[in-house]
């Protein structure tokens, strides 16, 4: 029997989120290793386990991969997530970066000094009301079909999906004028192992607090 994918990351959203997100989705078991101080960090890019002495890393097949797009692609790859071609492969990779960019987004705001994030929020609702959120809304229009891409299910639908929980937590009223967007998260959301996932005492993470902030901090080394 395999061994199961492991996890080393901090025991908290951040990088590492939409990687429990898409193994949980695929039905895949894994297991955590979390970081509790600087020094277990430093312990990993001793022993060479971080290419670019930095984490997410994840053991699987084998393998000791970083760079959540690696991950993330193989995982995919690996659980028939990432289409049936090269053009549905595209489209999934474009809308992923979408998702993406939204995500870099909020972690820069989370870790932002409190006197700039009342404005970067500001801010940050603005693009996801007019210009992400109907973005997707206008790809489900377009094909009138039950997911993002080829009318089946793929990472692009799992990421965005991720990120529409997310949305919800910043503000609720975001979400109000996108049905179509609302109606995949409930579509997503009843498939037995994402189900599964959104129930509490799961891998998925909460909300940053202060706790895992200041732990956050003290991991990397942040001022």
């Amino acid at each position: 029997m395999a061994a199961k994918p492991k996890l080393y990351y901090f025991d908290g959203r951040g990088r590492m989120e939409p990687i429990r997100w898409l193994l949980a989705a695929a039905g895949v078991e894994f297991e955590e290793e979390f970081l509790e101080t600087s020094k277990d960090l430093e312990k990993l890019r001793n022993d060479g386990s971080l290419m670019f002495q930095q984490v997410p890393m994840v053991e699987i097949d084998g393998m000791k991969l970083v760079q959540c797009r690696a991950i993330l692609n193989y995982i995919a790859a690996k659980y028939n997530l990432y289409g049936k071609d090269i053009k549905e492969r595209a489209l999934i990779d474009m809308y992923v970066e979408g998702v993406a960019d939204l995500n870099e987004m909020y972690l820069f705001w989370s870790i932002s000094p409190p006197n700039e994030q009342a404005a970067k929020m500001t801010q940050m609702k603005d693009k996801i009301a007019n210009r992400y959120l109907p973005a997707f809304e206008k790809v489900l229009k377009s094909h009138g079909q039950d997911y993002l891409v080829g009318n089946r299910l793929s990472r692009a639908d799992i990421h965005l999906v991720e990120l529409l929980y997310l949305v919800e937590e910043l503000d609720p009223s975001l979400l109000a004028n996108f049905p179509l967007l609302k109606a995949l998260k409930a579509r997503i959301s009843n498939l037995p192992t994402v189900k599964k996932f959104l129930q509490p005492g799961s891998p998925r993470k909460p909300p940053m607090d202060e706790k895992c902030l200041a732990k956050v901090k003290e991991i990397f080394q942040l001022k």
